[in-house]
């Protein structure tokens, strides 16, 4: 049993990576499905696909290499918030991933976010993870 189902959708988003597989396929939900979002648009992956194939779903994410050394685009995901120790900062304390190179993923009141789209709206939240 899964207790921690963020950190499950981070390690095989990470080991497929570290692997060199082109494709991962993940189970879905609503959260794990904005991560996706942020991570397309913020472009550490190629591409994804929601499939609706059982009761949950599941997100096949096309993981995004470099074209010269081959290596995946992401180096690092880290989980920040865990079930047993909860993280949560305002907007004032927002963190900054890498001087402003990495994103830091933010569950606030207005949704799933990076940490420089939550300073401009103003709002703190939970800090979900760090992607770099």
């Amino acid at each position: 049993m899964i207790t921690d189902p963020i950190s499950d959708y981070l390690t095989r988003l990470r080991n497929a990576a570290q692997a060199g597989h082109r494709v991962v396929s993940i189970p879905a939900s609503n959260l794990k499905k904005e991560i996706t979002k942020i991570l397309f648009d913020q472009g550490y992956i190629l591409s994804y696909k929601f499939e609706n194939d059982t009761v949950q779903g599941t997100i096949k994410i096309a993981i995004k290499f470099d074209k010269i050394t081959k290596k995946p685009i992401i180096k690092k995901l880290q989980r920040i918030s865990k079930p047993g120790l909860r993280k949560y900062v305002s907007a004032t304390e927002m963190p900054r991933v890498l001087n402003g190179l990495g994103i830091a993923i933010v569950s606030t009141s207005k949704g799933v976010m990076t940490n420089k789209k939550a300073r401009q709206e103003n709002v703190g939240g939970e800090v979900l993870c760090y992607v770099y």
